[in-house]
């Protein structure tokens, strides 16, 4: 007996578009510009091309829209996708090591990457005869928390979280059972705070709060113990985000005692970063004034050329990430002709591999867009946020998604709400 298999007769999604565009004598362009029309907001050519070349799949809004502009049933469509979807995945699980033509996860490529060459030093192993520790150690150990460390750009708190608690506690008991100088110590003493900083902030990202708070109390007593004022300034912003976050009520007072612990030779890109977070407290409280001042004290330290070494912890601290907090507080603020500029400006630049921050900065994107009444845009970057979101081990983008979700909700009866609203229940997510 002959079995029809259910991909018989069906297109994969990219190649059926693009047969469709090309017998209507569309380029990408103009199906864009088309689409556009229909829906009444800008579709960029990019978009037309990720679908054709299955960078991206349309989603559910999306299919409706192509349904409607070539006459294709929606559920023909939905099926392309699913073929697509179920190819992508064959050829993933055909990738070596080698990868180089083939469609990786990249987010799993970028974590092996990052972790390349952190087992090339042994923390156990640089107790030498007598548990006597160099003066080259805690350089050495730097050198391996720095690539730990970035491997939090493309991954969330739940998959790095053990992984940095084993080398806070490694790096403890050298400090415990070792034998150093005094300034050996204060560097041993400077990592064990930078190493629960990074273990705290995982945590935070996995929603272990009060775990969270335990990591960075240990931080801020290295780093007092370590004389080291920046860190101990990043330790105090840390816990100020913790009582943001469980409503403690003392984030603003964490964050001003993290901003005031500073020093003149502070390195600037620190202060940026400090005077970041202290906007964001005031912000989310509702002080628009105190909020507006601190991220013109960022905006201001960000540009600013100093003499002072970069901490290698605040190595991400740029231009963007200020606008990105900009952005952000005035969203937070419901400022939206303010928020928006300072959030699109910067997210052009943000690659798709930093997928948690980019859905994270889109959340208050379509936040920012609700509040100006652009309910279909808002819409749109939604389901951005929902694709950017799959598979992280991260529970921030899924709160913030939940939120959206919860605004969108009166706005039902549009199509594309109705569709990403559909979207989200049937695949229980955000749940």
């Amino acid at each position: 007996m002959t079995t029809m298999n259910e991909d018989d007769g069906v297109e994969p999604i990219g190649p059926l578009l693009r047969r469709l565009r090309m017998a209507g004598g569309r380029t990408q362009e103009g199906l864009a510009a088309d689409l556009s029309a229909r829906r009444g907001y800008p579709l960029e050519q990019g978009a037309v091309s990720r679908w054709e070349t299955h960078e991206r799949l349309p989603d559910p809004a999306s299919r409706a829209l192509l349904s409607a502009e070539f006459g294709v049933p929606e559920e023909e469509l939905r099926r392309a996708v699913v073929f697509a979807r179920r190819l992508r995945r064959q050829e993933q699980n055909q990738t070596d090591q080698t990868d180089q033509e083939n469609d990786v996860d990249r987010r799993r490529f970028f974590t092996a990457s990052a972790g390349t060459g952190i087992a090339v030093i042994q923390p156990s192993s640089l107790l030498s005869a007598g548990r006597r520790i160099g003066a080259d150690v805690p350089g050495q150990l730097s050198q391996r928390t720095a690539r730990l460390r970035r491997l939090d750009d493309f991954v969330g708190g739940g998959d790095t979280y053990q992984m940095y608690v084993r080398e806070l506690e490694t790096t403890t008991r050298l400090a415990d059972e070792g034998v150093y100088s005094e300034v050996t110590g204060r560097g041993l003493r400077g990592l064990i705070a930078e190493q629960a900083q990074l273990a705290g902030w995982a945590a935070y990202d996995a929603g272990s709060y009060e775990t969270a708070r335990g990591h960075y109390l240990t931080a801020l007593a290295a780093s007092r113990a370590a004389e080291d004022i920046a860190l101990e300034g990043n330790s105090l912003a840390f816990l100020a985000y913790v009582e943001w976050t469980v409503g403690g009520g003392s984030g603003i007072r964490f964050a001003t005692a993290a901003y005031e612990a500073l020093s003149s030779g502070t390195a600037p890109v620190v202060r940026a970063l400090l005077a970041d977070r202290l906007a964001w407290q005031h912000a989310t409280s509702g002080n628009a004034r105190e909020a507006d001042y601190a991220l013109g004290v960022a905006e201001e330290a960000i540009h600013k050329h100093g003499d002072e070494p970069v901490p290698d912890w605040a190595y991400w601290v740029d231009p963007d990430e200020i606008a990105i907090m900009t952005g952000r507080c005035w969203a937070e603020l419901h400022r939206p002709l303010r928020a928006i500029p300072a959030l699109e400006d910067a997210l052009a630049r943000y690659d798709d591999t930093r997928a948690r921050d980019k859905a994270l900065y889109l959340s208050w994107l379509a936040s920012a867009y609700l509040d100006a009444g652009e309910v279909e845009h808002a819409t749109a970057i939604t389901s951005r946020v929902f694709d950017l979101s799959e598979g992280l081990a991260s529970i921030r983008p899924m709160g913030r998604a939940r939120l959206l979700v919860e605004r969108l909700e009166p706005h039902r009866s549009l199509a594309p709400v109705g569709a990403l609203l559909e979207r989200a229940r049937v695949s229980g997510w955000p749940g």
